[in-house]
């Protein structure tokens, strides 16, 4: 399908976006990528009245050492993330997990706080997040606020973001040392997963989150809790559809997603380190 007309204008700088974000309201959409606007607005899902792209802003694309976790830039490219030696060293749950986003083509041109943003609950980056207890950083016109995960995902692709703010930074604690796992179920490689499962150990505590099991990006509460009362792996992982609300779709009913997350929790974790 072709998507309804709308006006588009490039910002040179996170201000001068902030600013047309600001002008427009609620009728207005941030582009970088585009892997995620586009496609919705082919199919009449999103019709802004003004696209912003903001593709060029090349002060939002790095990969930096903030002590105690990563600063990375919204427009860094997934690819930028997948190769990056300091994002292996102290992330390597992000670098894999980035690695399995899409196919090449999407993972040179799509961009981390893009992924983010979208609040795709089928989308990996999200889990991953939540995983890895990141934070965003938002910019508005009254300034710039952090956003912790938890709080970040709103609803059915939906975020806690303002209609006049735009993520610039995010930033994930550094694990080095501990124990994680990224799995996805898939038809293709470069299909949205059916179900997946995210697994991050660090400290004497393991956060799990989950792909495409609810109508937002979620933690796995009664997994995490759990395993904080002395569960085996296997046992964990049998609660992973608990407080869970899948879709049933051509790829899978609900039961399947179901049983899938129990699968792919418990491989997650005895990847981990958890028996």
């Amino acid at each position: 399908m072709i998507p309804v007309s709308f006006d588009y204008a490039r910002a040179g700088s996170a201000d001068e976006a902030i600013a047309l974000l600001a002008e427009h309201g609620d009728e207005a959409k941030l582009m970088a990528g585009g892997h995620s606007l586009l496609p919705m607005m082919k199919l009449r899902l999103a019709y802004p009245a003004m696209v912003i792209d903001i593709e060029r802003i090349a002060d939002l694309s790095y990969i930096n050492d903030g002590g105690d976790h990563l600063a990375i830039g919204a427009l860094t490219r997934h690819r930028a993330i997948e190769t990056s030696a300091l994002v292996a060293e102290h992330a390597p749950l992000l670098a894999h997990a980035t690695s399995q986003v899409g196919d090449p083509q999407v993972r040179h041109r799509g961009t981390f706080g893009g992924s983010l943003a979208h609040a795709d609950a089928a989308a990996d980056h999200p889990s991953v997040l939540l995983a890895m207890g990141g934070t965003v950083v938002a910019k508005g016109p009254g300034g710039e606020r952090e956003i912790a995960a938890g709080d970040f995902f709103a609803g059915f692709l939906e975020s806690s973001l303002a209609a006049d703010e735009m993520i610039t930074e995010i930033r994930i604690p550094k694990h080095t040392g501990g124990g994680w796992s990224f799995q996805k179920f898939n038809r293709r490689a470069q299909d949205w997963a059916i179900v997946g499962a995210t697994v991050q150990r660090n400290n004497g505590s393991t956060q799990v989150a989950l792909v495409n099991m609810h109508p937002t990006p979620i933690r796995a509460a009664a997994v995490e809790e759990a395993l904080a009362g002395g569960a085996s792996a296997t046992d964990a992982a049998e609660q992973a559809h608990v407080g869970m609300e899948p879709s049933s779709d051509l790829n899978a009913s609900v039961d399947f997603r179901n049983h899938l997350a129990r699968v792919l929790v418990r491989r997650a974790l005895n990847e981990a380190g958890i028996d």
